[in-house]
């Protein structure tokens, strides 16, 4: 018998000081995302230019816990986030996690949106964890997740890099002229992430290690140079 995670069973998990709540039955939020979140938040909240406010996207959004974290980690300087989903339940849970987290509604905007297709600004930083569960390894996953978790954000493709390679190629679009791209991957496609980095144009970029020692998320800057869609 495959028993339901007690994440689902508690309704909630707690992310970076907040209360994330999962009744919609989102994707669970990892300790490896804690981990790196919390690494860029450090990173954000470093001396900047007086005055200045950063515009945040949170795409790929989930349960919303990393736009969340954010929000309260940094209410001076990131005044706003955007949330972007697929999902219409996802969609739901981000609202019910925004409430509870008390975070004001001048704080936020929500798009159900198939990655950056109703997405019409810039931002200065982009965070994104999306589904990157390569199909080939499908039998390494436990039974736990692939019967209770959703589909929609685990699968990408054959080697799990569908929505990777679509973000990237679209992604250098939506970030102002210093913006940056924090993005989470499967620590067994970081050789390929670089090839497709480098072919989008992106030539700032590094790779970081999680807690457990395996390369898992990725920061790169805008490219100098776009070429036209």
């Amino acid at each position: 018998m495959v028993k339901l995670p007690s994440e689902y069973k508690k309704r909630f998990v707690k992310f970076l000081g907040c209360e994330i709540y999962l009744s919609k039955r989102p994707f669970i939020p990892r300790i490896e995302t804690e981990y790196w979140v919390k690494k860029a938040i450090n990173e954000i909240k470093r001396p900047r230019a007086k005055g200045q406010k950063l515009e945040v996207l949170d795409m790929f959004a989930g349960s919303g816990c990393i736009g969340i974290a954010i929000l309260k980690a940094c209410p001076e300087l990131c005044q706003r986030v955007d949330f972007v989903d697929i999902d219409k339940k996802t969609i739901e849970q981000i609202k019910i996690n925004l409430k509870m987290n008390k975070i004001s509604t001048r704080r936020y905007k929500i798009y159900q949106s198939n990655i950056f297709n109703k997405v019409k600004k810039g931002y200065d930083i982009i965070f994104a964890n999306p589904p990157y569960v390569a199909e080939e390894r499908i039998k390494e996953i436990q039974k736990s997740v692939l019967k209770y978790e959703p589909k929609k954000a685990l699968l990408s493709g054959k080697k799990g890099l569908k929505h990777i390679k679509r973000f990237l190629k679209e992604a250098k679009f939506f970030l102002k002229k210093e913006g940056i791209i924090y993005l989470e991957f499967d620590p067994f496609q970081k050789v390929e992430i670089k090839e497709v980095l480098k072919k989008e144009g992106y030539k700032d970029f590094k790779f970081f290690r999680d807690q457990f020692k395996k390369y898992r998320w990725l920061k790169a800057a805008r490219p100098k140079r776009l070429e036209k869609k």
